[in-house]
């Protein structure tokens, strides 16, 4: 079966600033692709170059080299007569809601709709369809001041959706509220993108916002793509440093206690499973096979996007040959295992 193309393509894309005399690259030949359908998340530090990508993808910056391709399109080449027709496409969320305080919410959201042409009767009709959508229909009248935070973020994301766009970009958009009014904005943005088929790609510096929403997602380091890759695959066997950091703040922290308890003779290890490994009885295996001790510390299990994530905080003390020929077995089995803190003084 033949694969489908990308809905959008980022090849090579760099963006190189000129401050003060000198020049640097805010984004370097960043690759990747987004499906239709996709939640793609990309994450990373301020500084990453994140904000500047997603700027590109918003033909608010012009890239210095590189192509986008849009629906097949390379919107790096198109003149400014092309991009404003294409911006309707686009749909934009922001971290401070970037709302008119002179307008109500109804007013906020008809703007786009005003600006691209649309008759009185159909935009009123469209204002009221999106505010019903993100569940404002009774704040149509309502000025930003009078909106908390939530609520006026939603009439951002109703404003974003107003004019059927084929792709949302949230630019940290869940940053400036409280962590209840953040689920509820996920939520929202999920139930867009499956009841739409809308593709959403947002930056954020949460990974565990990225964790509850995206089925993919990039992380960006130094104006770089360093790791990419499903949510599953990234979270169950991260190969990055910075991926490995972010991911560090999504699971249970090991007690302080515990890693001063650990002998000399003992070995502090995290084992991630994913798929049907979640299920496999390795533990049990690895202390009859190869005469090892295991004294399990934490647990957990999850599902991210359909697909079963174990995880597993053990000491274990055996041989170093024996100790060896574990991890080995751990590896042949695709379980991932990070030594936290390895033994001073294994076994003979």
């Amino acid at each position: 079966m033949t694969a489908l193309a990308p809905f959008i393509s980022i090849s090579n894309l760099t963006k190189r600033f000129r401050v003060h005399g000198s020049e640097f690259d805010a984004i370097k030949n960043v690759s990747f692709d987004v499906c239709k359908g996709d939640i793609f998340g990309i994450i990373g530090r301020s500084g990453a170059g994140k904000s500047t990508l997603l700027r590109c993808l918003a033909t608010l910056e012009k890239p210095t080299q590189g192509q986008i391709l849009f629906e097949g399109q390379d919107i790096v080449l198109m003149s400014e007569s092309e991009l404003r027709l294409f911006r309707h496409k686009i749909g934009m969320i922001f971290q401070h809601f970037n709302l008119l305080s002179s307008r109500t919410a109804a007013g906020n959201v008809a703007f786009p709709l005003e600006v691209q042409g649309m008759p009185p009767i159909q935009r009123e009709r469209r204002v009221n369809e999106v505010l019903k959508v993100v569940g404002l229909k009774n704040k149509k009248d309502v000025y930003p001041a009078r909106l908390s935070g939530g609520q006026k973020q939603r009439v951002g994301i109703a404003r974003a959706i107003a004019g059927h766009p084929h792709v949302l970009l949230c630019d940290e958009a869940t940053s400036a509220l409280d962590p209840h009014t953040t689920q509820e904005i996920l939520s929202l943005l999920k139930e867009l993108n499956q009841r739409y088929g809308l593709t959403i790609i947002l930056i954020t510096h949460e990974m565990e916002v990225v964790k509850q929403i995206c089925n993919k997602i990039a992380v960006m380091e130094g104006g770089q793509i360093v790791e990419a890759g499903s949510i599953a695959e990234i979270f169950a066997d991260p190969k990055h440093p910075m991926t490995q950091q972010f991911l560090q703040k999504t699971v249970h922290e090991i007690p302080q206690q515990f890693l001063q308890s650990i002998s000399p003779t003992k070995t502090l290890v995290r084992l991630s499973f994913k798929g049907k490994e979640a299920a496999e009885p390795v533990i049990s295996r690895i202390i009859k096979q190869y005469d090892v001790e295991v004294n399990i510390l934490l647990g957990w299990i999850e599902s991210l996007e359909g697909m079963l994530i174990g995880n597993l905080v053990i000491e274990i003390s055996a041989s170093e040959p024996n100790l060896k020929r574990a991890f080995q077995y751990l590896h042949e089995q695709k379980v991932h295992y990070e030594i936290i803190k390895a033994a001073l003084k294994p076994l003979v």
